[in-house]
């Protein structure tokens, strides 16, 4: 498996991994899929930040992305939406996606990394409650869902109100 940038010709096949990831009977496009094509199209679109995973065939079976969320005025991430291909779960591929992007935002620069997920999941990357380090989500009720990795330039005044690029208000 080969974990790369996203180029332009791949969005087809990052939304069809995305829609297949998140298909539910009664969602035949899932809401992922429709936050995937606004946030391209957003100032907090991150291109750098956006990978794929290749696998043995060169397909793409896995995307993630982080994009430009704010802890009060202070420019972080939002990681998500994160899929992986139905034939290719519980296989790494998420593994090595997370891991990826959490390296190259480390890389870049940026402090830390918020998203709203499964805490049994995303614990194994250093992920831990936003009110852990003094974030609070946008919504209460998110409790442990929202969580944060600190990344090197993390700084513990890095407090406030977290919020996500514009479009996952609209979901």
């Amino acid at each position: 498996m080969l974990i790369r940038r996203e180029a332009p010709a791949d969005e087809p096949s990052v939304r069809a991994v995305t829609a297949a990831a998140f298909a539910k009977p009664e969602t035949p496009v899932p809401v992922e899929v429709g936050l995937l094509d606004r946030l391209r199209t957003c100032a907090a679109w991150l291109p750098e930040l956006s990978l794929v995973a290749i696998d043995e065939r060169g397909e793409i079976v896995g995307h993630v992305v982080c994009t430009r969320g704010h802890v009060g005025t202070h420019p972080v991430l939002a990681l998500g939406p994160l899929s992986v291909h139905p034939t290719h779960q519980r296989r790494g591929v998420g593994l090595a996606l997370v891991h990826s992007v959490l390296g190259a935002a480390d890389a870049t620069g940026e402090p830390l990394v918020a998203l709203l997920g499964n805490p049994a999941y995303y614990t194994r990357f250093g992920f831990r409650p936003g009110t852990h380090y003094g974030i609070t989500p946008p919504d209460p009720a998110w409790g442990a869902h929202f969580q944060i990795r600190t990344l090197t330039t993390y700084e513990p005044a890095l407090q406030g109100a977290f919020a996500y690029p514009e479009p996952f208000n609209n979901l």
